[in-house]
C-alpha cells in the first residue's frame, strides 16, 4: 500500500496506530464477551435481556470494524488474532458472576467504563501530540457512545 500523505509524520501515525490497536483489542473482547452473554443469559427476564444484548454486539461488532478501518486509513495494519488481542487489552475474557441479567449487567458496565477513561485519556495526545484531531475527535465520539451505553447498563441495575 502506498503510504498515507494526510498530514501525520509516520513516527505520529505509528503511535496512533499502536494506541488504535489497544483500542481496537478493548472492543474486541467486548464484543466477544456481549456475545458470550447473549448467548448464555437465563432468568425470568431471558427473552427481553437476549434481545437487548444482541443489539449490543451489534452495535459492538460496528464499532470493532470502524477501529480497525482507522488503523488500515493511516497506513497500518491490523492486529487481528485472539493473541493480539489478550496481549494489548485492558479487559478481561473471565466472567465473574452469574448468567443472570443482574451479574451480566454489572460486568458489561464495568468493561465500558474501563474503555471510557482508556478512551478519555488518549484524545488529548491524539490530537495535540500526534496531531491528529480528525482520530481525537472519532475517538471521542466513541467515548460518548459508550457513556450511553454505560447509562443504560447503569440504569438496569438495583
Amino acid at each position: 500500500m502506498k503510504t498515507p500523505n494526510i498530514g501525520i509524520s509516520a513516527e505520529n501515525r505509528q503511535a496512533i496506530a499502536d494506541q488504535l490497536s489497544k483500542i481496537l483489542a478493548d472492543e474486541f473482547v467486548l464484543y466477544s464477551r456481549t456475545l458470550n452473554f447473549h448467548w448464555n443469559i437465563e432468568g425470568p427476564d431471558f427473552y427481553s435481556v437476549h434481545l437487548y444484548l444482541e443489539t449490543l454486539y451489534q452495535e459492538q461488532q460496528v464499532v470493532v470494524d470502524t477501529v480497525a478501518e482507522k488503523i488500515r486509513a493511516i497506513g497500518h495494519y491490523v492486529p487481528a488474532t485472539l493473541k493480539d488481542y489478550s496481549q494489548l487489552t485492558h479487559l478481561t475474557e473471565k466472567t465473574k458472576g452469574k448468567n443472570d441479567s443482574q451479574s451480566i449487567f454489572a460486568e458489561l458496565l464495568e468493561d465500558h467504563e474501563s474503555i471510557i477513561v482508556f478512551l478519555r485519556e488518549e484524545i488529548k495526545p491524539i490530537a495535540d501530540k500526534w496531531k491528529a484531531d480528525g482520530i481525537s475527535d472519532y475517538i471521542t465520539g466513541l467515548m460518548e457512545q459508550h457513556e450511553k451505553t454505560a447509562w443504560m447498563l447503569r440504569s438496569h441495575l438495583k
